[in-house]
């Protein structure tokens, strides 16, 4: 993995070297183990490495193409690289400088094009390209969104980078917080693609490729649609027993764990204890020669702790298995840094986690291979089947607008005495405690006019009409894109175009990258996500279970009983450390004066759920979480 960052100088976006280089130092932590700046006339690429795959100078960057026509600055990895070098051989002899990934991509792309080397490379990539002889770049980035790259125009000009905290040198780009986009990521819990936090910068999407010259327009579009693979999967699916299915995924995903266990230095695997994790570390051990290294962060509060069994899994298995255990204190001391850690706020509190395990990690590898992935493609979370539950219930419910209008106006105190009744279904689909604060946060829903709103209003941090942020007014909605017949399969799709590269990937990157620290996702393979769409919903989901043929698959290498019990996940206790040793860390940031310091907040508003939430009147850790992380951004940047 690495960083990239430059820039095409232009009338009007002038960006000197030396804040090229302040951006490359700004995500120094992205490659520590070289840096390289490329100039040519108004062209300036940065690159920083963190070696791989070809850690001699051969590999170093930014790098040429063989006819010296284009320049590149990538971060990735190209699993199928060396099948794509054994093809160009046989295409005409090629005599190669190196063993990199980056040296086949260029040749690709010199004798096929941009566009149609992308259809042809399987990894997770962001990059720049400079065309010297037309004089266009071209930036792309992988089918699922697993590397971030961001982007902006100001005058005759354009720059990028893969991260906002090297954007934030160049002056000439005059940054601005963006009240509509603050707004946005209220409502997700992050900023969805294509918006930044900022005014008029812009994530290039997944799967997309961006090309542009001096004098011309922007021009995006996709090289891969996540809605005609899933359109071509569905329309495949038929009837397949079990037993075939999970031969079939075996199959898959051993090629997809071979290919990313490929690599220069050493590779080990997240293991959690959980069936993602634990199916990956299974086809991991069974492509390798000899142990392989399973990482496991145990948690001193056995609520959160799950070390025991990932232990006995790995043992089962007979992995080098290296284990650590973090106290509360080390957990915390993460809080205050995630606000600079994230180049854009993001409200997950298992950043925190994922920071530890990938600091862990580090210690003993360069490369992880990681569980994430399987819950949006095999239907794992729990929203899955609830959400078209709870949708069908609610049609039925009469006079909806009015019933959200008198949830809305009536004291929390009346809806406890008055709709106590409803504790169960309160229990459900809140953070449970009384009735009354969870019917105040549901009423929104009432307001969804299909089942994929519905998901949408479920997920929101905070209703998108509450007016959190002043002056912002309805915002454009999403393209839901193609909705399948099967409503778990629109669940699923709609969180593989938004949840999983706004947040899960997101977290993932930023945690880490901060320690240097390279992630890859065999569950995201084209090839397993294609077959898991192809699969009948009986066969992903039953009676309230989701995931259905990873338990299957993993039956085949870890008896059942060490792996079917209730997920424990690392929630971390936040109402606890919010009312304990975190109180004062969020006072400071939820003080009238933090708060109004940037304009961006209803002051009053903030301050009241704040006061609310000290006196045990509302258990909304989550949407408490999604102000400290902005605040939290803002302070580290001085906003």
């Amino acid at each position: 993995m690495c960083g990239i960052v430059g820039v095409v100088e232009g009338r009007g976006f002038e960006v000197p070297r030396a804040q090229v280089e302040a951006g490359l130092a700004a995500i120094r932590y992205r490659g520590p183990d070289d840096q390289g700046v490329w100039s040519e006339d108004a062209t300036t690429f940065g690159h920083l490495r963190l070696s791989i795959v070809d850690l001699s100078p051969a590999g170093r960057q930014p790098m040429f193409s063989a006819d010296e026509r284009y320049a590149i600055t990538y971060n990735g990895e190209i699993y199928n690289h060396n099948e794509l070098r054994s093809e160009l051989d046989a295409e005409s002899a090629h005599t190669w400088r190196g063993s990199s990934d980056t040296e086949v991509l260029l040749e690709l792309i010199s004798r096929r094009g941009v566009e149609a080397a992308l259809k042809k490379v399987d990894g997770m990539f962001a990059f720049a390209l400079w065309d010297r002889r037309e004089k266009r770049i071209f930036l792309a980035r992988d089918r699922f969104g697993e590397k971030p790259l961001y982007y902006a125009t100001r005058g005759e000009g354009l720059a990028f980078a893969s991260e906002l905290a090297a954007l934030e040198q160049f002056k000439a780009l005059n940054l601005k917080v963006s009240r509509e986009n603050v707004a946005r990521y209220f409502t997700c819990g992050y900023v969805p693609s294509p918006f930044s936090i900022y005014e008029a910068v812009y994530k290039l999407p997944p799967a997309s490729l961006l090309t542009w010259k001096p004098g011309e327009a922007v021009k995006v579009q996709e090289y891969w649609s996540i809605d005609e693979m899933a359109r071509g999967a569905i329309a495949e699916r038929r009837s397949i027993s079990m037993a075939d299915a999970v031969d079939e995924l075996d199959r898959l995903l051993q090629a997809s764990v071979a290919e990313r266990m490929s690599a220069d230095v050493p590779v080990g695997v997240f293991l959690s204890g959980g069936i993602d994790s634990s199916l990956v570390t299974a086809a991991m051990q069974k492509c390798a020669t000899m142990p392989v290294t399973t990482l496991t962060l145990g948690f001193e509060d056995p609520r959160f702790n799950e070390a025991d069994h990932a232990r006995a899994i790995a043992r089962h298995l007979g992995t080098n298995h290296i284990e650590e255990v973090v106290t509360a204190e080390q957990a915390l001391s993460v809080v205050t840094r995630l606000g600079r850690m994230y180049d854009e706020p993001l409200a997950d509190s298992s950043q925190i986690p994922t920071y530890l395990v990938s600091e862990m990690a580090r210690k003993h590898v360069t490369v992880a291979l990681s569980g994430d992935g399987g819950d949006e493609g095999f239907a794992g979370y729990r929203r899955h089947f609830a959400t078209p539950k709870l949708w069908h219930r609610m049609r039925k419910v009469p006079m909806r607008s009015a019933a959200r209008a008198a949830i809305n106006v009536a004291p929390v105190s009346a809806l406890n005495a008055g709709l106590g009744f409803l504790k169960s279904f309160t229990d459900r689909y809140g953070p449970g405690g009384d009735v009354g604060p969870t019917l105040k946060r549901v009423a929104p829903w009432l307001g969804a006019t299909s089942l994929i709103n519905l998901h949408e209003l479920s997920l929101e941090k905070w209703p998108s009409d509450g007016q959190l942020v002043p002056g912002v007014g309805a915002l454009n909605g999403r393209d839901y894109g193609f909705l399948p017949e099967s409503e778990v399969d629109q669940l699923c799709l709609h969180d593989m175009r938004n949840y999983l590269p706004g947040d899960i990937l997101t977290k993932v990157d930023r945690a880490s990258m901060a320690v240097s620290l390279e992630t890859r996702i065999p569950l995201l393979d084209p090839e397993v996500v294609r077959f898991a769409l192809t699969l009948p919903e009986e066969l992903r989901m039953k009676d309230a279970k989701g995931k259905l043929i990873l338990r299957e698959a993993l039956k085949r290498y870890v008896p059942e009983a060490m792996f079917d019990r209730p997920k424990t996940g690392f929630a971390p206790p936040l109402e606890s450390w919010l009312l304990g040793p975190l109180r004062g860390w969020a006072e400071d940031l939820l003080s009238p004066a933090s708060l109004a310091s940037h304009g961006l907040l209803d002051v009053g508003r903030v301050r009241d759920f704040w006061a609310r939430y000290q006196r045990g009147g509302t258990m909304e850790e989550a949407r408490l979480w999604s102000v400290l992380q902005l605040q939290s951004w803002a302070a580290a940047r001085g906003v």
